[in-house]
């Protein structure tokens, strides 16, 4: 009989195929291998539900130097963590539709996770606490900034690391759960962002450990409440709720070393959104089918990712009670960057990338053609989100350039500078909520600067901060509504504790 994979061989191949882009820090040494290990870096936001791996092994992220399980002498069966997350943001100018000046705006999010395993079983459940101080009626606060006191996650799961013993490892969770697939511009448990996406329903996944891993799952999406901007500022409670009348469903399959070292995605989702009692919806049917193929970052050599999205179905044009018009919906979005890494200090990774995503050309048409995010995040491809987020992945032509460099093993840094036209002049600039249906007001949104920088004080402390500048161009100059011409910088700097 085939022997069980070992988790730890496990982790170490299949990071090194998943882990695209990212940054590897330097762990302690292991005492029973005698060997250097390395760690993928957890993004500066409550990860600790995401850091066990039930098939990989429970190594995939080096475990916090401060920590609650090791302090309380917890049996091994126990998992126990506290989070917290404080960010200051401020924004000098803006590019919404009739607003004015700039904003402010502290950011706490703190999280608590716990989890019994008891053999293959587990049960776990993540409480959320995320709030927006100093928010007042002019922020134009919304639930993306806060969600006061609610659970983000309550699972029971089960997994197998050698089903019937066949070397294929298999995993079933059921109940609220968050998910991150692939490339987390459709499915995301979001990092900048103060609240996260989640879902309750059921997701099986399969791993053929050096071949393959599949994804699948049919859930509700969990809506946020409060969602009016006068009961988060008022610190109003109501407990999240799941969006009964709303079905998200997909298949999300990983193929690696398909050749040359590259691996690939290919995915399909279905959203069946229907009006609630509570929410009224553009009542979106898609089907978002996709594939990526990519190349993960390595000294001495090249690397790339390409990604393209269809999406087929029907939306409403608005949210307006007695809207019962179904316009067809025909969107795509494309992505793609060409990096390459240095073998030199600072080991400088520079790429140049490419995003299309579809706008609507033609809004008396019956038909919509702007492109929908679904679920995904947006702060690694078009900058800070929090009360900046200037840019979605809607009606968008973008190029632009990154530069990494890492000058120290604890240290990042990364530079970006992206280019912004519209896809179509007369649809709107989604975030800004600005449109031109004459098109007169030309295509050409600005020119964004995007710097940040993270230190690794230690696997318990993390510092970052970051400076975004927006050079507006005609468009966000001339728009209906459009404020005044003054161009934006918006700065942040937060610190990240895990115990």
């Amino acid at each position: 009989m085939p022997k069980k994979p070992l988790a730890g061989v496990a982790v170490n191949h299949v990071l090194s195929l998943l882990v695209a882009g990212g940054f590897c820090v330097g762990g302690s040494d292991d005492l029973q291998a005698a060997e250097k290990k390395s760690y993928t870096k957890p993004p500066s936001t409550s990860f600790a539900s995401q850091m066990p791996d039930a098939l990989l092994g429970s190594d995939k992220y080096e475990k916090p130097v401060w920590n609650l399980h090791d302090a309380l002498n917890l049996p091994k069966w126990l998992s126990v963590s506290v989070e917290q997350r404080s960010r200051y943001e401020t924004m000098d100018g803006t590019y919404k539709a009739n607003a004015k000046g700039g904003d402010q705006q502290i950011p706490l999010q703190t999280d608590v996770w716990l989890q019994a395993t008891l053999g293959k079983f587990r049960l776990g459940a993540e409480f959320l606490d995320a709030r927006a101080l100093g928010a007042d009626s002019g922020s134009g606060v919304n639930n993306t900034h806060a969600d006061q006191a609610d659970f983000l996650q309550g699972y029971a799961a089960w997994a197998d690391q050698n089903l019937f013993y066949s070397g294929i490892g298999a995993e079933v969770i059921a109940g609220r759960q968050t998910l991150n697939f692939g490339s987390r511009r459709l499915v995301a448990r979001n990092n900048f962002r103060n609240t996260v996406n989640s879902f309750t329903g059921a997701r099986l996944r399969l791993a053929d450990y050096k071949n393959w891993q599949f994804n699948g799952f049919v859930t509700m999406p969990v809506l946020r409440y409060p969602a009016a901007a006068t009961d988060i500022i008022n610190d109003e409670h109501d407990w999240d709720k799941e969006d009964t009348h709303t079905l998200f469903s997909g298949g999300f399959l990983e193929l690696y070393n398909l050749g040359w070292g590259i691996n690939s995605e290919v995915y399909l989702y279905h959203l069946d959104e229907s009006d609630g009692t509570r929410n009224q919806t553009r009542n979106r049917r898609y089907f978002t089918p996709g594939m990526r193929l990519f190349i993960k970052p390595a000294k001495s050599a090249f690397d790339f990712q390409l990604e393209a999205i269809g999406q087929l179905g029907t939306v409403r044009a608005t949210t307006a009670v007695g809207d019962g018009k179904d316009l067809q919906h025909q969107a795509w979005y494309q992505h793609i960057d060409v990096g390459y890494t240095f073998a030199m200090p600072w080991t400088p990774r520079l790429a140049l990338e490419y995003d299309y995503a579809g706008g609507d050309s033609n809004p008396n048409d019956g038909k919509d053609q702007r492109f929908d995010t679904l679920y995904g995040a947006r702060r690694f491809d078009y900058g800070p989100t929090g009360i900046y987020g200037a840019f979605a992945r809607s009606n968008i032509n973008s190029p632009g350039y990154r530069i990494n460099v890492a000058p120290r093993s604890d240290v990042q840094a990364i530079l970006s500078h992206r280019v912004f036209w519209l896809a179509s002049a007369t649809d709107a600039w989604t975030t800004s909520g600005l449109q031109d249906k004459t098109g007169r007001s030309g295509d050409f949104v600005g020119h964004q600067l995007d710097l940040s920088t993270r230190w690794d004080v230690n696997s318990s402390l993390n510092l970052e901060t970051g400076w975004a500048h927006l050079f507006k161009g005609e468009f966000a100059k001339k728009a209906p509504s459009a404020p005044n011409g003054q161009d934006i910088d918006y700065f942040y700097v937060q610190s990240m504790i895990r115990f």
